[in-house]
């Protein structure tokens, strides 16, 4: 559940619940999903708020504000789950601690009549949550730690929101993977590139000595607010290490 494959399609999701166990009768309240089309945000979403014919637990009203009473005109799971599926069908999901929010999709599924099957049979999972402690070891990895880490601003987040994390995972996503179209290209050498180093022509060691061009004092301060701006975004720049 930590390596994405080479799908162009990413759903960013996000969901809120009664509680923290679906093993005890908890439900989900809340789905949220943004769309990512060759790792751009399309303006796709998927949201919607779930009846889950239970009372909420206190501790998680807390923590995401939703009341039973705001819920009680809201549609029931097994009202939603076709469209859900279909967002999410043949898409890579990025999600933040991802067993958490699969266990409860697949304990949704399974409470449905007929063969619906779990969340493996529609789509593959990365987990930011496994991938940062990874990247991060030794750290904290929440996602308002992350957000901190890579200068996201998450200052209007004053309470969670399925809908609103997946927008703020997304970001957090996109910086923490590097820009790359997937991970699992990590220390694979693309084929064209491969096929073109194959052609590559050295230069002679006897060639002319190359012209050095200095930077101006200019150039040199923008290079240098560079290094602080990356660094306090939580990026580490050799170029400022003190031997």
């Amino acid at each position: 559940m930590d390596n994405l494959t080479s799908t162009n399609r990413i759903v960013v999701l996000d969901t809120e619940t009664t509680g923290l166990n679906p093993q005890e009768g908890h439900r989900i309240i809340e789905i949220g999903c943004v769309e990512l089309i060759k790792r751009r945000l399309t303006g796709n979403r998927f949201h919607v708020y779930i009846n889950p014919d239970r009372i909420i637990d206190e501790g998680a009203i807390a923590v995401h504000g939703i009341t039973n009473q705001f819920l009680d005109n809201k549609p029931h799971f097994s009202q939603i789950v076709e469209d859900f599926i279909a967002f999410i069908r043949d898409a890579e999901l990025v999600i933040h601690n991802a067993p958490f929010d699969v266990g409860f999709i697949n304990h949704e599924f399974s409470r449905l009549e007929g063969k619906i099957g779990t969340v493996a049979d529609y789509s593959e999972v990365f987990d930011t949550l496994a991938y940062a402690r990874k990247k991060h070891p030794g750290q904290r990895n929440s996602l308002d730690a992350l957000c901190k880490r890579y200068g996201i601003d998450n200052s209007h987040r004053d309470l969670h929101g399925a809908l609103l994390d997946a927008e703020i995972l997304a970001d957090v996503f996109l910086l923490m993977t590097g820009g790359q179209s997937s991970l699992l290209d990590e220390g694979q050498p693309d084929t064209e590139e491969s096929t073109a180093s194959k052609n590559i022509k050295r230069v002679s060691a006897d060639r002319p000595k190359l012209t050095v061009i200095h930077c101006n004092d200019e150039e040199l301060t923008a290079h240098q607010q560079r290094l602080e701006a990356i660094e306090k975004a939580g990026g580490t720049c050799i170029w400022n290490a003190k031997v």
